[in-house]
């Protein structure tokens, strides 16, 4: 004669059945009703611990499994569900002291990534680094832990280390297009420029046609001075995203060194900036020197270019050469006076004897003289 389920076991299986088919508040409220006060009814608890879980009450769900992890110090199982608990709860470090305590009875890589990501989220990066690597020590081919391991070195300036995680990885997996741009981002700001384009280009030819690709490609490009690949690049990065300030700056200031035509080509990139531009003052002082440079170099257009040299300098007071500049271009103008004004501004916060500093002071010579000439008649 078969043995009768009891009402527990019962209760039990039906709770069960409900949270498989994700009806959690039923099973939550079946289960709760199971567990009375001052009995120890692990299965029932460990369901009811589940149910909180999943439906989203963390703290339900870490009082419950510290309840059963205390009972229970070798249920490795607890021990995670706790660590993940605490870490959806955003109590990093309580989740650190649940996750060490499992890798006490177990090394698991992905308890060890936990633990990193709760060192990186309170911004402990050397700790977080430390636990990453050991992750990757038993399982060398978990992208996300080298992603965040060389993110970190990275942000460190640690960039031969950042180059070497991304090689071991990409021994056994060559054409992975999440970590190799890393390889080459390292790369980038290692200033090994040359190596970071054949990272770029290859990722290009993979098809990884996204828009840090070809920003740092065509940075990259720009930086070895291949200007007309800069461009390439810079503006299809524009194509796949137009909300950075500094790529339409970059890509004026690209066609620019290219002597494109001010303005068709370059000044619209700079009007793009400007409408896109958040006050800041170095941005703005770089825009209007690009503006000024752009009239300057154009030879008749001396006033806008005046203009854009003096906002140049309002939002940069350090941006001295703009002084003798906007001098220059009084002379051009003929305006002797204003030009010696604005020589002896630029004479005030120069360093005396520099080339600039000498320049200015023979640029005042001659120009008092064709004032002379001027006043004399000659």
């Amino acid at each position: 004669m078969a043995a009768q389920t009891s009402p527990r076991d019962s209760i039990l299986a039906r709770a069960r059945y409900l949270k498989s088919i994700f009806r959690i508040d039923e099973a939550t409220e079946m289960l709760s009703n199971l567990v009375k006060p001052g009995v120890m009814d692990e299965g029932a608890l460990s369901e009811l611990a589940d149910c909180h879980f999943q439906g989203g009450a963390y703290e339900d769900a870490a009082g419950t499994y510290f309840m059963l992890s205390s009972r229970q110090p070798s249920n490795i199982l607890y021990r995670i569900r706790l660590m993940q608990a605490f870490f959806r709860l955003k109590a990093y470090p309580q989740s650190i002291e649940a996750g060490r305590d499992v890798l006490h009875l177990d090394s698991i890589p992905a308890v060890m990534c936990y633990v990193g990501d709760a060192f990186r989220l309170m911004e402990e990066a050397d700790s977080a680094l430390w636990y990453y690597r050991r992750s990757l020590a038993l399982r060398p081919m978990n992208e996300s832990a080298v992603t965040k391991a060389v993110n970190i070195l990275i942000a460190k300036e640690d960039y031969d280390d950042a180059v070497a995680v991304t090689d071991a990885f990409l021994a056994d997996d060559p054409d992975n297009t999440v970590v190799e741009p890393l390889k080459g981002l390292a790369l980038y700001r290692k200033k090994d420029y040359g190596s970071a384009i054949k990272v770029f280009e290859r990722q290009l030819e993979l098809g990884n046609d996204i828009y840090p690709i070809h920003f740092y490609l065509g940075q990259s490009y720009w930086q070895t001075n291949v200007v007309y690949r800069a461009e390439e690049e810079l503006t299809a990065a524009w194509q796949l995203d137009s909300s950075d300030v500094n790529l339409a700056y970059a890509i004026a200031a690209v066609k620019a060194e290219g002597y494109r035509p001010f303005e068709k080509e370059v000044k619209p990139w700079l009007d793009k900036a400007l409408e896109m531009l958040q006050p800041d003052p170095a941005i703005l002082s770089r825009l209007h020197q690009q503006y000024g440079l752009g009239y300057y170099r154009r030879m008749d257009s001396w006033d806008k270019a005046i203009e854009h040299y003096r906002e140049a300098y309002r939002y940069n007071p350090e941006f001295i050469s703009a002084l003798s500049t906007i001098a220059y271009c009084y002379e051009q103008k003929k305006d002797y006076r204003l030009a010696i004004q604005w020589f002896e501004k630029y004479l005030d916060v120069a360093r005396p004897g520099s080339r600039g500093y000498e320049f200015a002071k023979a640029s005042i010579d001659h120009l008092k003289g064709q004032v002379f000439m001027e006043v004399s008649g000659e």
